[in-house]
C-alpha cells in the first residue's frame, strides 16, 4: 500500500513537470505602430517648431511654420492685379449709349419720312436715304459690341488666369504651415527652429501609438487555425515575469511562407518556415514599440 502510494505520488509529480512544460503562447512577435515622417512642403526659414520627442500631437494640428513673407507679399501681388484688370472692363452700355441714341434719333426720321411719303410730302430717295442712315448705325451698334464683348472676355480670361496663380500661391502658404498627419507621439526630431527647410526635408517622425498592432510568426500547422477578424488574447511582456494582457484581432495573414526571424520562438522551434500575421491592439500606454509580445489563439 505503501509502496502504491509512492508511485502515485511519483506520477503526480510527472504530470505537473510535464504540463510546466507546455507553453502559455502559441507565437511571438514584435509591437510596431504606424509611424509617419513629416517633411517639409515648402522652402524658407523655419520660424517655428513646436515640438519635441515624445510630444503627443492630434491629427491637423500645427506645429511649425515655415516663412511665408515673400509669398504673401506675391499674393496680394496677384490681388491687386486682378483689381486692376477689373477696373480696365469696359462699361459696355455706356460706350453704346451715344450710338444708340443715334439709333434712336435716326428711327424717329424714318417714321416721319414714311409718313411724309404717304402724303405725298416726301420722296422714295428720302425714304431710302433715312433707312440706310438707320441700317448704317445698327451696323456700327452690332461692330461696337462685339469689340466690347471681346475686350471683356479678354480681361475676364486674365482675371481667372490672376485667381489661379492666387489659389497657388494661397496653397503654398498653406503648405508653410506644419501640421501633423496623424494622431499620435513625436518620435523623431530633425530639425530645428531657425533652420532653413526645403522641400521633402524630413522634419519630425510621428507614430499612432493608440493602435499598435503585434507582428508574429506562426507554423504551418497553426495557420488552418487562424483567420482575419478573428480574436486572439495578446500579451505584452515587461520582463519580471510581469506581463499585461490585451485582447487582439487578426488584421492580416501573409499569403507566403519565410524563413523564420532568428529574433522569434515559435510554438514548435524546429519549424524552419513561418506565415506572419499582424494583430490589432488597443495600446492602455504600456505597449512600446519594439517590445516583444505573445499571441495565445
Amino acid at each position: 500500500m505503501k509502496h502504491q502510494s509512492i508511485t502515485l505520488a511519483a506520477l503526480a509529480v510527472f504530470i505537473a513537470a510535464c504540463g510546466s512544460n507546455e507553453k502559455e503562447y502559441d507565437a511571438t512577435g514584435i509591437f510596431e505602430a504606424t509611424e509617419v515622417t513629416v517633411s517639409a512642403e515648402g522652402t524658407g526659414r523655419l520660424m517655428v517648431l513646436n515640438l519635441t520627442e515624445g510630444t503627443a500631437v492630434k491629427v491637423g494640428q500645427q506645429v511649425g511654420l515655415i516663412d511665408t513673407v515673400q509669398l504673401q507679399l506675391k499674393a496680394k501681388q496677384m490681388g491687386v492685379s486682378k483689381e486692376v484688370l477689373a477696373n480696365q472692363r469696359p462699361n459696355v452700355q455706356a460706350q453704346i449709349a451715344a450710338l444708340q441714341q443715334q439709333i434712336n434719333k435716326a428711327l424717329i426720321e424714318q417714321r416721319r419720312t414714311e409718313a411724309l411719303l404717304k402724303d405725298g410730302a416726301a420722296t422714295s430717295k428720302q425714304l431710302d436715304d433715312a433707312q440706310n442712315a438707320v441700317a448704317v448705325l445698327q451696323k456700327q451698334l452690332q461692330g461696337q459690341l462685339s469689340l466690347l464683348q471681346n475686350s471683356t472676355r479678354s480681361l475676364n480670361s486674365q482675371m481667372s488666369a490672376a485667381d489661379i496663380q492666387r489659389y497657388e500661391v494661397l496653397d503654398q502658404l498653406e503648405k508653410c504651415r506644419i501640421k501633423s498627419p496623424i494622431t499620435g507621439t513625436v518620435l523623431e526630431k530633425y530639425a530645428e527652429q531657425g533652420e532653413f527647410a526645403t522641400i521633402g526635408r524630413p522634419l519630425f517622425k510621428v507614430a499612432d501609438t493608440r493602435n499598435m498592432t503585434l507582428r508574429a510568426y506562426i507554423t504551418s500547422t497553426q495557420l488552418a487555425k487562424v483567420r482575419v477578424g478573428q480574436r486572439v488574447k495578446v500579451f505584452a511582456d515587461y520582463g519580471n515575469n510581469t506581463q499585461h494582457t490585451y485582447q487582439g484581432l487578426v488584421t492580416w495573414i501573409s499569403p507566403k511562407a519565410e524563413f523564420t526571424p532568428k529574433s522569434i520562438l515559435t510554438n514548435d522551434e524546429r519549424a524552419d518556415q513561418v506565415y506572419a500575421v499582424k494583430v490589432s491592439v488597443k495600446n492602455n500606454g504600456y505597449i512600446k514599440i519594439g517590445m516583444y509580445g505573445e499571441m495565445k489563439l
